[in-house]
């Protein structure tokens, strides 16, 4: 089933943002942004969390998380440490929450908008995925340019 191959994705995929956070030799610098680069690693990785704990956790697993978007991007100075111990907590949320999704709930539809399109819980799944690909694919690009 899907599931087990998402719970691998977001798992390898989550391993390696912490591996890319503890690349940085001086944390102060997981915060750097320029004209250019607008989002520093720290508030990306921010934003993977509480994106993941949001529509993963909160929406499909019921764990009672509530979003505060805002600050995924304007919070600065967040210990590594700090980071790294959220980063394993959405793993567990992302891991026992797909786990006990069947295939009847990932082809249920999953409203994000009511102004959005049809999509079932699958695909949003699958594009949660991607998402976070993306901020990671940023995050390695923001460390190796700006860090180096």
């Amino acid at each position: 089933m899907l599931t087990s191959t998402l719970i691998k994705l977001f798992s390898r995929d989550l391993e390696k943002l912490k591996q890319e956070i503890e690349a940085y030799k001086e944390e102060e610098k997981l915060w750097i942004v320029t004209k250019e680069i607008s989002n520093s690693t720290g508030n990306l990785c921010l934003h993977i969390i509480g994106n993941l704990n949001h529509f993963i956790g909160a929406v499909l697993g019921n764990t009672g998380y509530i979003r505060q978007r805002d600050l995924e991007f304007s919070l600065k100075d967040i210990p590594v440490k700090k980071m790294v111990r959220q980063i394993d907590d959405t793993i567990n949320v992302v891991q026992n929450t797909l786990s006990k999704l069947t295939e009847r709930d990932l082809q249920e539809e999953y409203k994000r908008n009511p102004f959005e399109y049809y999509m079932t819980t699958e695909y949003f799944l699958v594009h949660l995925s991607m998402h976070l690909a993306y901020h990671l694919g940023q995050i390695n690009y923001h460390r190796r340019l700006l860090i180096t």
